[in-house]
């Protein structure tokens, strides 16, 4: 059962991963350009890692790293071949690992809630 659960956390990332990557791309690009802020759509990244930091048992910052770094490589793919983009390979790259950080920030951000919650159980 402990196994499953990990590969849910790495599955449920990768797709999360993905569909962030997607509608940031497709969906909302324009709206954070027209606010003078184009790269506040990062933050979104976060959502994917404390979601699978939610379904991992154990190791719940590195199961959804590894999710992360394997959509990574999908999410370059999609970027240079469906989606027209007016950035060099190197700055899509820079993006997707800055996607990758705040993924990583989000599984460390929901491991630290859900610490301070169990804490505060403790106490009661």
């Amino acid at each position: 059962m402990r196994s499953e659960r990990g590969w849910a956390g790495v599955i449920c990332c990768f797709v999360l991963f993905i569909v962030v990557c997607l509608y940031l791309l497709l969906n909302v690009r324009g709206a954070f350009r027209a606010s003078g802020h184009p790269e506040l759509g990062l933050l979104f990244f976060a959502i994917p890692g404390a979601v699978a930091s939610f379904f991992s048992a154990n190791q719940r910052v590195f199961l959804p790293l590894v999710g992360a770094i394997l959509a990574t490589p999908v999410c370059l793919v999609v970027m240079r071949v469906w989606v027209f983009s007016e950035r060099s390979l190197w700055q899509e790259v820079a993006w997707l690992f800055s996607a990758v950080f705040w993924c990583a920030l989000g599984a460390l951000c929901f491991l630290f809630i859900s610490m301070l919650i169990e804490a505060k159980r403790g106490r009661d």
